[in-house]
């Protein structure tokens, strides 16, 4: 069979029309007719190889929706025509002992939709029936798919980190994931504190769900906020004061880095005192995903888009790397 996709063929490069041949379907995969596909900053570090693992000739594309085209002999939980949603990982192992734990997306045999293989800026693309998730019926098909990679990016460390209604919450950096970050944590009943160093972005933090916004470029914005948050949420792709992040968590209380930072770097004796901790975190595992998705239906969440057509996917993914995006790129498919 073949597909059709847009692939790059060196680092940084254009992506242009390109066909491939996929071969026989695996007996536990799914294969999905490609309708709509988010452009996520990772498929932009991959395309340059930032991280050292690329393989060309490279198709980006690993926040999508679609319909089941085809299944495997060994799936029996989906339906022909069914949509569905597929993020990072394409495959895990199941028999490993974080599979076996529920943590099947920190499986160290497992496989992801644009590492070592083509992902979905195409007409078609395979996985793993286990990470082919159904949609609610409700769940706008046009605006999930960066729910699949983006959304669950900051869905997981609410559920990781144990976070409460009660608790206070601050979000550093209010971009593709910061914004799902803030609707995320309103609904769960947090106090939810934005902070960015635009301040243009104000009002529509607020209108997010933020009770608060904090323009943090000043050195000494944070100092007001001490001992204040549960957990602060770093979406931002930067390197960070973190010492002053981490002064302004309450004794327990977790600096969460989902962002892409080079390097963490902070002194040992307040985490020591006040028993706080660094972490981070991927997407989530499939138990996760599903609880995110039935949240979202819940309480009407969805991501803020733009919409490009696959057609226009180098003009989309510049609008990406300007820092322009509003908030989430989603990609149309009008193949031929």
């Amino acid at each position: 069979m073949k597909i059709q996709a847009y692939a790059a063929h060196e680092a940084s490069g254009k992506l242009e029309s390109f066909e491939y041949e996929l071969g026989t379907l695996k007996p536990d995969e799914v294969e999905i007719d490609v309708e709509y596909c988010g452009i996520c900053h990772s498929d932009l570090s991959m395309l340059k190889n930032e991280w050292g693992f690329t393989r060309y000739p490279f198709v980006p594309g690993h926040e999508v929706i679609g319909k089941v085209a085809a299944i495997g002999n060994m799936v029996n939980h989906l339906e022909l025509g069914q949509y569905v949603g597929l993020g990072w990982r394409a495959r895990s192992c199941l028999v490993c002992d974080q599979c076996l734990s529920g943590h099947h997306n920190r499986c160290l045999k497992g496989e992801d939709v644009i590492v070592g293989r083509h992902g979905a800026y195409a007409n078609k693309v395979r996985c793993q029936a286990l990470w082919a998730f159904p949609l609610p019926k409700n769940i706008n098909i046009k605006t999930a798919g960066p729910l699949f990679c983006g959304g669950i990016t900051v869905f997981n460390p609410i559920i990781q980190n144990n976070i409460k209604s009660t608790d206070h919450v601050a979000v550093v950096g209010i971009g593709g994931l910061g914004h799902m970050a803030i609707k995320f944590l309103n609904s769960w009943g947090c106090e939810v504190t934005a902070m960015s160093t635009n301040p243009e972005k104000e009002r529509e933090a607020q209108q997010f769900g933020a009770h608060h916004f904090l323009n943090s470029r000043g050195p000494d914005a944070l100092k007001p906020y001490a001992n204040h948050f549960d957990m602060v949420l770093v979406t931002a792709n930067v390197d960070l004061d973190w010492d002053t992040y981490i002064s302004t968590l309450r004794p327990g209380g977790k600096l969460h880095i989902v962002g892409v930072a080079s390097q963490v770097k902070a002194s040992v004796f307040p985490l020591i005192a006040g028993e706080k901790s660094i972490g981070g975190s991927p997407i989530g595992g499939p138990a996760e995903i599903l609880m995110m998705l039935d949240f979202c239906n819940r309480h009407a969440i969805e991501p803020v888009i733009e919409e490009f057509p696959f057609s226009r996917v180098n003009e989309a993914m510049a609008h990406l790397e300007s820092g322009k995006a509003r908030y989430r790129i989603v990609l149309r498919n009008d193949f031929k």
